[in-house]
């Protein structure tokens, strides 16, 4: 299980707020949609212990996950099953960072959901 407070890294925070600036999509959504395409990508977290979420945006995890925080949490526990929860919570991050750079070039929201439903 995540812990129920939740940062991520200040860059990757940086770009969210840019895709919020381009596109009008919060960055908790925005949060969600590159988590699933890191996913999809194949993409895994090596244990980076000097990853830092040292982000100024610490929300709730039903505020970063809303109804996809069951499913985002069992695929976690799936994927790292020796996981603690701190660490599952730098895994999650790591896969945002990760998908939110196929994300940060869009310019609109067309160009977004263009490339979220290819």
């Amino acid at each position: 299980m995540l812990p129920n407070r939740m940062q991520l890294s200040k860059s990757t925070e940086e770009q969210l707020k840019k895709l919020k600036a381009q596109t009008g999509i919060t960055p908790n959504i925005s949060a969600r949609i590159a988590f699933f395409r890191s996913i999809e990508s194949g993409y895994l977290y090596d244990f980076e212990p000097e990853y830092k979420t040292d982000g100024s945006l610490t929300l709730d995890k039903i505020t970063w996950l809303g109804k996809t925080q069951a499913f985002t949490e069992l695929l976690l526990s799936s994927k790292y099953p020796l996981l603690d929860s701190k660490q599952l919570q730098l895994a999650w991050a790591t896969h945002v960072e990760h998908g939110i750079s196929s994300l940060k070039t869009q310019k609109n929201l067309p160009d977004l959901l263009e490339i979220v439903y290819k």
